[in-house]
């Protein structure tokens, strides 16, 4: 189905001359995902974001679909419980882009440490156990020689041994554009830079749509719709403030999460690695390889700047080298080795009060080392079966819990998240992580139902894959390599042909009927750049390169060749002027520079 500025277009006419039952205001993950239950279940759908799909904040995640192992330490077992049931729902509907990648978790004997050898077990186990992990997934430990054997660059001193546990890496950005992409199939009208510039209501006070401006246009226009929900992450208090009849305060605490990329060649890990940062400040760091490349973070600092343009700073950049080359310490980690990074704010909830699944509130709680070791050995005769649920929960809820100071540390906030309604009717679904998009969406779209008055048979959204996501979730890779070979039909090679696979899933042999040659660009490239601009509504070079392929971070060995032949191609395809072509050629430099840190790096060579 042709999704692209032509089709943008004609909804941008159609949307004025209609009332929706649903507007959705924000195109990250969690509006994706109301979309597209919404549009499923037959409600008259709009969805209108202000930047491109999952610009702002969706995708600047560590990109895994993570089953929260941490919270374990403080044994917030809900939390684990419906993370990692979640999880396989995503991967159920998305199985293209969720993949398993089982984690390394090294054990270091130090001050802060979040599990011991005998922890750690217990809590792989009882993850396990959540999870339904069984067979060739199932969590094991590792002695120090053998963790060390797996990774010889690992810091040896204090080394207690490891463990292994499931977890999945994500595309993030691919899993927001195609639920995007089959929320337009099923008859939403997706808008992507359409800002909200006000909260409309009726003559009885209740809201009714919003002003909207087309960001490209400038033209302004109005929206109506019967129920509008606020689902823009780190911007859901502006938008509140854009409705002035919201009764309800603010409530958003966003954090600023930053990720360094290097080269394997620099930092070769088999597998993703989730270690405690050795600072005794409550933090853990991932390490993750990726395509040629290895990546490594995240920090997490409250964050007051612009939530447009949260930047890498040299202090997130000192903070996270330090961490790694402790735990790497041959690999001798310097700012120039860094070949791209990002910076991305998460949608935290300062009170956590609304949050129904996320395992209660944020305080930077710790379980004194008496009471931790009580719950832990209750946990292990439950896992046993000499113990009963029931004496876990009540050993959890007589652990005495002791803050290390009045102040709530960001990094242990829960990811929970809040589905409020303020009195005028503004809905707003707020926080939560990429894991819980769905539940979130489900839940938001009872409530919706409930303002039609229960008009619509939902979804079961459990069973409704996203595009691209037709294939048997439970055979991928036999999936993805019966995808493959018709690309490899079509004269690509092997990797050109499972890159393509893994990224479009069953959406290939559609991206594989845009075989038109495109000057400068191989054939991969001209297949995933003319199915870009048909069907992925994608408007700007950066669109492109970041968030519809990841070149910028993780291919940016290619990407100065392939610049130039991808401007002149959407410079043709949308005709643009000469003065547009140059604005989006100094845009896209100036993404590159800051992902590339060239401003950091200049400032250390002028020292």
């Amino acid at each position: 189905m042709v999704f692209s500025y032509k089709t943008r277009n004609e909804e941008i006419q159609k949307v004025q001359d209609e009332e929706l039952d649903l507007l959705v205001i924000g195109g990250g993950i969690t509006g994706a995902g109301v979309a597209v239950q919404a549009a499923a279940s037959g409600m008259k759908t709009a969805l209108v974001e202000m930047q491109d799909f999952a610009e702002g904040t969706s995708s600047r995640s560590t990109k895994l679909v993570h089953g929260g192992i941490r919270y374990l330490k403080t044994f917030d077992v809900e939390v684990v419980n419906d993370t990692v049931k979640e999880r396989a729902n995503v991967q159920h509907i998305a199985p293209h882009i969720p993949k398993p990648d089982p984690m390394l978790l090294p054990i270091y004997d130090e001050a802060g440490a979040t599990f011991n050898m005998f922890s750690a077990k217990v809590a792989m186990d009882l993850y396990d156990r959540l999870a339904g992990v069984t067979g060739k997934f199932a969590n094991y430990t590792l002695n120090k020689s053998e963790v060390l054997e797996r990774q010889p660059q690992l810091e040896k001193e204090g080394l207690q041994g490891g463990g292994v546990y499931l977890d999945f890496r994500n595309n993030d950005s691919r899993l927001v554009i195609e639920n995007i992409k089959k929320a337009h199939e099923d008859g939403a009208r997706v808008l992507n830079k359409v800002k909200v510039v006000k909260i409309t209501h009726d003559q009885q006070g209740m809201v009714n749509g919003a002003d909207v401006q087309d960001v490209i246009s400038g033209r302004n226009f109005h929206i109506n719709a019967k129920v509008v929900i606020n689902t823009s992450g780190p911007w859901t208090d502006e938008v509140r403030d854009l409705d002035k009849k919201d009764d309800l305060s603010d409530q958003m605490r966003p954090t600023k999460g930053v990720h360094l990329v290097v080269d394997k060649e620099k930092l070769n890990v088999p597998q993703p690695t989730y270690f405690d940062t050795g600072e005794n400040d409550g933090r853990m760091i991932f390490v993750v390889p990726r395509e040629d490349k290895t990546y490594f973070g995240t920090t997490d600092t409250d964050y007051h700047g612009d939530l447009k343009h949260p930047k890498v700073t040299q202090e997130d950049v000192d903070y996270l080298l330090r961490i790694v080359n402790r735990r790497y310490p041959d690999a001798k980690i310097g700012l120039d080795d860094i070949e791209a990074s990002w910076a991305g704010l998460r949608p935290l909830i300062t009170a956590n009060g609304g949050s129904d699944y996320n395992g209660g509130g944020g305080g930077s709680e710790k379980l004194s080392d008496e009471s931790f070791n009580k719950v832990v050995n209750t946990t292990k005769e439950y896992l046993e079966d000499d113990a009963k649920r029931d004496d876990v929960e009540k050993a959890i809820q007589e652990a005495d819990s002791a803050q290390d100071s009045g102040e709530v540390d960001p990094s242990q906030i829960s990811r929970g998240s809040s589905l409020e309604e303020a009195s005028d009717g503004l809905v707003t679904l707020s926080g939560g992580k990429i894991t819980d998009y769905r539940l979130m969406a489900e839940g938001a779209l009872k409530k919706i139902n409930e303002k039609l008055d229960s008009q619509f048979d939902l979804i079961d959204s459990k069973e409704y894959p996203v595009s691209g996501g037709d294939i048997d979730p439970d055979n991928v890779d036999e999936e993805i390599k019966k995808l493959a070979k018709q690309a490899q039909d079509k004269g690509l090679n092997e990797k050109d042909a499972l890159y393509l696979a893994n990224l479009y899933g069953s959406n290939l042999p559609t991206v594989l009927t845009y075989d038109e040659p495109i000057k400068g660009l191989s054939q991969r490239d001209s297949f995933s750049l003319n199915y870009a601009l048909n069907e992925e509504l994608v408007l700007t070079p950066v669109d492109y390169f970041l968030r519809r392929t990841n070149f910028i971070l993780f291919i940016r060995d290619e990407l100065d060749a392939l610049e130039q032949p991808v401007l002149d191609k959407m410079a043709e395809f949308y005709q643009w002027s000469d003065e547009e072509k140059a604005n989006y050629q100094k845009e896209l430099a100036e993404v590159v520079a800051e992902s590339d840190l060239k401003e950091l790096k200049e400032d250390e060579y002028r020292e």
